[in-house]
């Protein structure tokens, strides 16, 4: 049987969720993607507790088991399984530690694992179109310069979209070889930028500087964003960027569909220890709090090399067969 809640329990499945999303933001500093997911995993499971006349203050952990069964039934995927159960067990030790429950329903429960699926990336060749379409996209010399400077950052850095769009104009002034990066959870890194990725950074910096200028003849106030935007944040989208290096790819000659953000941030990390580095270098310079993520690239190279053994070695083809 559940522990019953205490009596300052709030009584609205709301009220749960909001209290421990205000909570995960101010002490474990929370981004904000991770918030937004973690609600709506919580709904969810709100939703199924009621329609089983249940609620978070008296779910057991069968019902827990049986909502993550649902869940699979549904054809979730194992990352999604897997998020949930992580969303459900951190409110109740949220819970637990408010006084709500006296007991945590989901401590015990195995999760269903992430699939190992190995993260795309682009080859050398693949990436240097990429970078030399993007000095040729655009309706404009601005945009041109802009576009460039994005992906030459984004290869140089191996930042999150979000870093990326996000950063304020602040981060490039003086022509630094480092930058700050505010990541997840607002913690911050410094990361090293290339020469070619100072030179167009450099170049849009003096385009941008003199838009500004424009602007203010007009009354306006400058942005302090490095790469403005119309959106409510001031900045170019996550999402206009997604289309723009789609737009690139297809440019370069390169397959769009292996071309994401996500896959440059892939390429700089494979493309840094095949050329030696170090893994707990690259792990600072990608912000992972956890080195066994950036593990995961070690693994991208020995199926890299696997694939040019089997390819191109003379002993790896099937023997043929005698007619």
């Amino acid at each position: 049987m559940p522990a019953p809640a205490s009596s300052a329990a709030p009584s609205h499945p709301d009220s749960w969720i909001s209290s421990y999303l205000a909570a995960a933001a101010a002490d474990l500093g929370a981004a904000r993607n991770t918030q937004l997911a973690y609600g709506r995993d919580l709904k969810d499971f709100a939703e199924w507790l009621s329609r089983h006349g249940s609620n978070f203050a008296t779910a057991s952990r069968a019902q827990v088991e049986d909502y993550l069964i649902f869940c699979d039934a549904q054809g979730l995927s194992k990352a999604t399984r897997a998020r949930r159960l992580s969303a459900i067990r951190q409110l109740y030790r949220f819970a637990l530690e408010e006084g709500w429950r006296e007991d945590h329903p989901a401590l015990r429960i195995k999760g269903p694992g992430a699939s190992q699926r190995l993260p795309g990336t682009l080859s050398l060749p693949e990436v240097e179109r990429l970078l030399d379409a993007a000095r040729r996209k655009g309706r404009s010399e601005p945009e041109r310069l802009r576009n460039c400077a994005l992906i030459e950052l984004l290869y140089a850095t191996g930042m999150r979209v979000s870093e990326l769009v996000g950063l304020p104009v602040a981060a490039v002034r003086g022509d630094p070889k480092m930058i700050l990066v505010k990541g997840k959870g607002d913690k911050e890194r410094m990361v090293p930028l290339s020469p070619p990725a100072r030179a167009a950074v450099k170049d849009w910096l003096h385009e941008r500087d003199a838009q500004d200028d424009a602007a203010r003849k007009l009354g306006k106030p400058p942005s302090k964003q490095l790469f403005p935007g119309p959106g409510a944040d001031g900045h170019l989208t996550r999402q206009h960027f997604y289309l723009l290096i789609k737009d690139i790819a297809v440019q370069g000659g390169v397959d769009p569909s292996t071309v994401t953000p996500h896959t440059l941030r892939h390429a700089f990390a494979t493309h840094l220890l095949a050329g030696g580095a170090d893994l707990r270098v690259i792990q600072t310079l990608l912000g992972h709090a956890d080195v066994a993520t950036t593990e995961i690239y070690t693994h991208v190279l020995d199926e890299d090399l696997r694939r040019l053994v089997l390819t191109h070695h003379p002993l790896a083809s099937p023997p043929k067969t005698k007619s």
